[in-house]
């Protein structure tokens, strides 16, 4: 079977590409991990990292998927940075009792927003996209 025109193949995608696409669906995996195991007892901190990787996760998706150009690659970028780093500090915090580092939260906040920004620039000024 054949892609339609506008697709691409795992093997048309570059490689950072390929990087994005799969973080994001590692970060929807490890949001379902966290939901199921927030459902189990009262933790804010594994509520908070299946919220963020729930929806940081398909986002990163769509931005490997929707097109190419520095700015998407930018915005992906900063939206994973700042989910790693973000998530992680609250995990740390959550089985260790002390955060990743100073902050970690407020620097991976600040590069989500970015990211989420810069996805906005580039939808205004356009991009091309993926054939």
């Amino acid at each position: 079977m054949q892609p339609a025109n506008n697709q691409m193949t795992p093997g048309e995608m570059g490689v950072r590409t390929r990087l994005i696409v799969a973080l994001g669906a590692i970060l929807g995996a490890i949001g379902v991990a966290a939901a199921a195991s927030a459902s189990h007892g009262e933790s804010r901190n594994l509520s908070a990292i299946a919220t963020i990787c729930l929806s940081h996760g398909p986002a990163l998706l769509a931005l490997g998927l929707a097109g190419r150009g520095r700015i998407i690659e930018w915005s992906a970028v900063l939206l994973a940075a700042g989910t790693i780093v973000f998530t992680c500090d609250l995990a740390v915090r959550e089985w260790l009792g002390h955060g990743l580092f100073t902050g970690a939260a407020p620097l991976g906040g600040l590069a989500m927003i970015l990211g989420w920004l810069a996805s906005a620039v580039a939808a205004v000024l356009g991009t091309r996209t993926a054939k």
